[in-house]
């Protein structure tokens, strides 16, 4: 129930001793004050790391090949290792059940001319698994499809800056574009959340490249996605057996990481959670660190309130005041004092990060620093725990002490 007399008695208590109080409070609204901003920070950081990946798939495998740096097998170095058609087959065959998606890759730049215009641009000659693997965001028409494989099709899918360069305002889907001598249909257009490098991209099939611009079975990459069912560990163990086996099916030295490698995204993303992980823990660290000292000091300050008040409690207890009574209204004053100072510490530092978001951001690579709602019900949680335990020993030991005794102290 809301006792009107006892919040009076609170508040006439707080404003009697407002040194003591300023004191008491601020350890707390400068504990929330520091957890704030370094949980931003950290959640900044995090951010930061998202979007750095956003626009891969997060369960990418990337199988690149370059020459040899290590004599193998009576083979000098030096020697240029080519994937071909066979090796991608091989992955998708012994694998089949650790793959999500699989695409390779030819890289090609050429000259994309639509009437007077023209320019020089990427293009890709993939598998339709491309899309997923790179997230790419049909905004047109659609993308590659396997039939468009089996027949060696003239088509082409093209960022959304080339359709901008081209055809301005102008619709491109169904126009056909000259590459190298060749008309190609236009099928799709697509953005990227990377960003204009790859909006600068087309997408042709990996057969059509093959067919007419080079008359061979090679291809300079092969990607697949991970079965997202994997364990991050299991990931990193695939990647790691994948390449083994491709470096003994291309005669390459186990050690050559020049002649052949595999970039495992779930390498990049076990690091980055270890490293947020530990992040996190040094924030709570430190935040419950300063905040226990926080308790601490309200406690040792709330020790000597009660002290001085004695012979009130000795009075209180002589008219007839319950324990509980006596312990409630401390108690009360105390979690009232640390929940203001801690919410003022935390409306601070929420202040600050909004204020400094920005130059964090262009400065330090932190995006968008802030605190979840979640943070806000623990910091709601905390601090009233924090006020109970300040206050209830002292508070506890008071309402116990006889009326004579009470009122005998100094």
């Amino acid at each position: 129930m809301f006792d009107l007399d006892r919040w009076r008695e609170i508040f006439q208590s707080i404003n009697k001793n407002r040194l003591r109080s300023v004191m008491s409070g601020f350890t707390v609204a400068f504990a929330i004050l520091l957890f704030t901003l370094l949980f931003g920070i950290v959640t900044g950081l995090s951010n930061s790391f998202k979007t750095a990946f956003s626009d891969d798939a997060q369960n990418s495998m990337e199988v690149r090949v370059r020459k040899t740096t290590i004599p193998f097998k009576g083979m000098q170095t030096g020697r240029k290792i080519q994937l071909k058609n066979e090796d991608y087959n091989f992955v998708g065959n012994e694998y089949e059940s650790k793959i999500q998606y699989q695409s390779a890759i030819i890289y090609k730049n050429f000259t994309l001319k639509y009437k007077n215009e023209a320019g020089t641009y990427s293009v890709n000659a993939v598998n339709p698994d491309n899309q997923f693997l790179e997230k790419t965001i049909i905004e047109e028409g659609r993308f590659l499809n396997e039939r468009d494989l089996r027949k060696n099709s003239k088509v082409i899918v093209i960022g959304r800056l080339i359709k901008q360069d081209l055809f301005g305002e102008k619709p491109a889907l169904g126009k056909r574009l000259n590459m190298n001598g060749s008309s190609y249909l236009i099928i799709g257009i697509f953005s990227d959340e990377g960003g204009d490098n790859d909006e600068r991209i087309a997408y042709i099939p990996i057969t059509t490249a093959q067919m007419i611009y080079g008359n061979n079975d090679y291809i300079s990459q092969i990607v697949v996605g991970y079965n997202p069912d994997l364990s991050l560990d299991g990931a990193i163990a695939f990647g790691n057996k994948m390449e083994r086996d491709l470096r003994k099916r291309m005669n390459i030295h186990p050690d050559d990481q020049s002649a052949l490698s595999v970039r495992n995204m779930a390498d990049a993303n076990k690091g980055v959670g270890q490293f947020l992980a530990i992040l996190y823990a040094l924030v709570i660290l430190v935040g419950s660190g300063t905040l226990v000292a926080g308790i601490i000091g309200i406690s040792n300050i709330m020790i000597f309130v009660i002290k001085e008040r004695t012979k009130e409690f000795g009075i209180r207890k002589a008219l007839g005041a319950k324990p509980s009574s006596i312990v409630g209204m401390v108690v009360q004053e105390s979690v009232l004092i640390t929940a203001i100072s801690g919410y003022f510490g935390l409306f601070l530092g929420t202040y600050i990060l909004t204020l400094i978001g920005d130059s964090l951001e262009k400065d330090y690579f932190i995006k968008d620093p802030s605190v979840s709602s979640g943070i806000v019900f623990g910091a709601t949680v905390v601090l009233i725990l924090s006020g109970l335990i300040a206050a209830y020993v002292p508070a506890k030991r008071a309402a116990n002490i006889k009326p004579i005794e009470a009122l005998r102290a100094d």
